[in-house]
């Protein structure tokens, strides 16, 4: 079973484009807490690379920001490349559906948000998954 459920923060403002299909991608990146130790002492964050498609990207990259809490459900992926420096690359990410969890600064919780955008592609590996250029 690859299931993953992550609650955190963004880093930095989701970024939205097409894939050579012409579905849509956003990528974001999380910084989930990672508790305290046994000793009482603050961790160090986890930063993790979140993906979501389609309708579900598009609401991201509208609705979130930096900063804004979210929790992620979906699977880990791990892909590895070869960057133009010929070094080997790789990286582990989540792609899911990603749920908006705080408030956007400013905002009178009016109701016009989503609270959860659409269900991303299938849970196997797809060709949306091989599109993803790194």
């Amino acid at each position: 079973m690859n299931t993953v459920n992550l609650i955190g923060r963004l880093t930095r403002d989701p970024e939205l484009r097409s894939l050579p299909s012409g579905q849509a991608v956003c990528e974001m990146r999380i910084a989930v807490d990672n508790g305290k130790s046994r000793e009482g002492e603050d961790r160090d964050a986890t930063f993790i690379d979140v993906s979501s498609f389609g309708a579900q990207a598009e609401a991201c990259a509208k609705y979130l920001a930096k900063g804004r809490q979210v929790a992620v459900e979906g699977r880990l992926v791990y892909r590895e490349w070869q960057a133009e420096d010929d070094s080997k690359r790789s990286k582990h990410s989540v792609i899911g559906r990603v749920e908006f969890l705080s408030k956007p600064q400013g905002s009178q919780g009016n109701g016009s948000e989503p609270r959860v955008a659409e269900e991303p592609p299938a849970a196997g590996v797809g060709a949306a998954d091989e599109e993803i250029a790194f």
